[in-house]
């Protein structure tokens, strides 16, 4: 995915959302419709609420790259798991050319060229010189260290976890607001060729009004019609512009090809179905579903496992300790003596118990205090994340619950624009009315309908948020409810 829409999902609030149709905010009072002719010679295809979001997690880099986060926790482990079964297991050789040595002592055995002091090196005798050594250790006891170092990563790997579930849920959130938005701009697509076909009647009875013998028509109305027709023209652009700019938005979303365009598989705006509960179900909610919750309780037991693990490596540890090494060149003689041996051609192995203690103990005390306080700093984040997650909740409650009243509230005052709108036309039509008048319904009318949609999907988006600080899944916001 483009950077363009991975810094479009990470988003930190929603009017980042709102510019993509700003302009058809802008259009409460006037309106226009977006033409879409260009895309139906396209293949279209339709996509689920739940489709999008899938899609959108799918192709997501930044998911992509918080996945590989928690593959690292799961890693370290696996690592912390390895120390357990022989945790240094290492062999290394070496290999050379070495010439062969002669003793001017007669008689002397070559396994006790050692005896002769004036051993020289046979510069006409060549060979291979070839040496291995291993070591390996296995620890016996560590007081507890290996496996409180084996709960520590295990506890980060969860946090990890929980962390990425917190980034899939934020970025869920995004890819909902965009369907939304889309929704939204359809509707409007509707509402604004409507809204175009009233305009052009208007426009007809202006000129037949014009022309009727004894008319007692005023220049002026005909004046205001074209201001506003006018403005109605520019803001037309504004919108399709943004109505293309959401379009080319979803195919990066969905990662479509130049001949296919994404579209909902819906074409109208319903609020949402779901009433709002008292708050404190939200915030029981939120106290056992969030994920950072989860991520800081995980890493409160992380940081008690590591302390714990800090302090047991201050105590000594049994090991088993095993060394071998082996070296062999053939124009070389192995010496027979115990106490003597020839680094060029000779075997040795030592195999035992040992004791390993840390005696840094202003290391060991610092590193004590550093886990000290990285378990306080843990704890500290649950609380704030509680904290947090507390003002967060009641600031969604406090935006679901108005957007609620506004949609119900506008749905009323539209009922009425249409019934104001359907009087003025038919006193118009009678001559009775004013152009000024008929005007204002109309404006008014579409003002009320366009508003009614975008506290919908004003009414959508904040319960959807509501939602997802309550640590429920947001596409519930759209079934029936239960």
């Amino acid at each position: 995915m483009s950077t363009v829409l991975v810094r479009f999902m990470m988003m930190n609030n929603k009017s980042q959302i709102y510019r993509i149709i700003v302009a058809t905010v802008l259009l409460l009072a006037l309106g226009v419709g977006i033409p879409l002719s260009s895309w139906a010679q396209q293949d279209t295809v339709e996509v689920s609420l739940q489709e999008f979001i899938n899609k959108g997690l799918e192709n997501s880099e930044k998911i992509n790259y918080e996945k590989q986060k928690v593959r690292l926790a799961e890693n370290k482990v696996k690592q912390a798991r390895s120390q357990r079964i022989l945790p240094k297991l290492e062999l290394s050789t070496q290999h050379g050319i070495v010439p062969g040595v002669e003793s001017d002592v007669p008689g002397l055995a070559k396994d006790e060229y050692y005896l002769d002091p004036d051993l020289e090196n046979d510069w006409q005798d060549w060979g291979i010189f070839t040496r291995a050594e291993i070591n390996a250790v296995q620890p016996l006891f560590s007081w507890g260290a290996l496996k409180n170092a084996v709960n520590a990563a295990r506890s980060a790997a969860v946090a990890a976890q929980k962390q990425f579930k917190k980034q899939k849920a934020d970025l869920r959130l995004r890819l909902f607001d965009l369907y939304q938005s889309y929704l939204l701009t359809s509707e409007i697509v509707r509402l604004l060729d409507d809204a175009e076909d009233k305009i052009a009647d208007i426009e007809k009875q202006i000129k037949k009004k014009q022309s009727e013998k004894n008319s007692d028509f005023d220049d002026s109305d005909e004046f205001k019609f074209e201001i506003y027709k006018s403005e109605f023209e520019i803001r037309a652009a504004e919108v399709r512009q943004n109505a293309a700019t959401t379009q080319r938005i979803w195919n990066y979303v969905l990662q479509a090809d130049s001949g296919t365009v994404y579209m909902p598989d819906t074409y109208f705006l319903d609020p949402s179905s779901q009433k709002i509960k008292e708050i404190a179900f939200y915030r029981s909610k939120a106290m056992s579903s969030r994920a950072e919750i989860n991520a800081a309780e995980a890493g409160i037991e992380a940081a008690e496992y590591g302390l714990q693990a800090l302090k047991q490596k201050n105590y000594p540890a049994l090991f088993l300790g095993l060394t071998a090494s082996y070296a062999n060149t053939p124009n070389r003689p192995r010496q027979s003596n115990p106490f003597i041996i020839n680094n060029s051609n000779y075997a040795t192995a030592t195999f035992g118990v040992g004791i390993r203690q840390n005696l840094n103990f202003l290391s060991m005390k610092n590193d004590l205090e550093k886990g000290r306080v990285q378990k306080k700093q843990a704890k500290y984040l649950k609380e704030a994340a509680v904290e947090g997650i507390v003002l967060e909740i009641n600031e969604a409650y406090k935006e679901a619950s108005l957007s609620r009243i506004k949609v119900d509230k506008t749905d009323k005052a539209l009922v009425a624009g249409k019934k104001w709108l359907r009087q003025e036309q038919l006193d118009y039509d009678f001559g009775t009315g004013e152009t000024k008048d008929l005007i204002d319904a109309l404006k008014k009318e579409l003002e009320l309908r366009v508003r009614l949609k975008r506290e919908i999907f004003q009414l959508n988006t904040n319960m959807a948020e509501l939602y997802r600080k309550s640590g429920l899944p947001i596409t519930k916001i759209m079934t029936e409810e239960e």
